[in-house]
């Protein structure tokens, strides 16, 4: 079997180290003997979504961003296409930004996004920052994240994340990021995959079972990640460490 993931504007959105999402979905991905091959593209390159199996965008400053925009805004139609039919997104820190309707900046200039979905952003002159526990409807353990962001989005609908403990897409909100068919969408960095686990199992066989649902999985070698996660649940949030 192969796996194509695209690394879209990965000189661009490469805040964070957030790189390392792509790194460890290799990783695991070829642990289960999948041939992967990765497409790092940015502006100037041609996109081609009918060929990629996973589409991974991480997080970059707001100037970087609006150039990625500008490239990826071509594409508008191809990304819904996409998303619709159930295409591998994970989508981190503000990238998360570019699928809504629009971009508020601090100026009140209004940047047209690609209106995959129907939040909208505002660009803010305070940040938050904060550590954060989050709950999916779609996986059983808590997942990990740190946020870092400078604007807030207002969304009621396609949320993915339950807030435990942190701030949320907006101050004081009790939801966080996007999810639709195979969408993830989050302001969570840290890098996610690599903190948690569990996400990553979860995804590596989402994505193989999408192509192979008679697939035959190895047993996951994440041993030092389950350790790291385990210890900082330990450290932080003890009192929802299920028993």
């Amino acid at each position: 079997m192969n796996i194509t993931i695209a690394h879209l504007y990965y000189d661009l959105l490469n805040l964070y180290g957030e790189s390392g999402n792509v790194k460890a979905l290799k990783y695991s991905l070829e642990s289960q003997g999948i041939h992967v091959t990765i497409k790092f593209a940015t502006i100037g390159d041609t996109l081609d979504f009918d060929s990629y199996d996973f589409i991974y965008m991480g997080a970059g400053t707001e100037a970087n961003q609006k150039l990625a925009l500008r490239h990826l805004i071509k594409y508008k139609d191809d990304v819904k296409k996409a998303i619709e039919i159930g295409k591998f997104f994970l989508i981190t820190g503000n990238s998360l930004e570019l699928f809504g309707k629009c971009i508020m900046d601090k100026h009140e200039k209004r940047i047209k996004t690609l209106h995959a979905f129907d939040f909208y952003t505002k660009e803010e002159n305070f940040r938050m920052v904060d550590e954060a526990l989050v709950k999916a409807d779609f996986m059983k353990p808590y997942i990990l994240g740190f946020q870092n962001q400078g604007s807030v989005i207002k969304s009621n609908e396609n949320i993915m994340f339950e807030v435990i403990k942190g701030i949320g897409s907006f101050p004081n909100s009790k939801i966080e990021g996007v999810h639709k068919n195979h969408f993830y969408g989050t302001y969570l960095i840290g890098p996610i995959l690599v903190r948690n686990p569990e996400f990553l199992k979860y995804m590596v066989k989402e994505l193989i079972l999408s192509k192979n649902p008679e697939f035959k999985f190895k047993r996951f070698n994440l041993t030092l990640e389950n350790k790291a996660y385990h210890e900082f649940m330990k450290n932080y949030y003890k009192e929802y460490i299920e028993v």
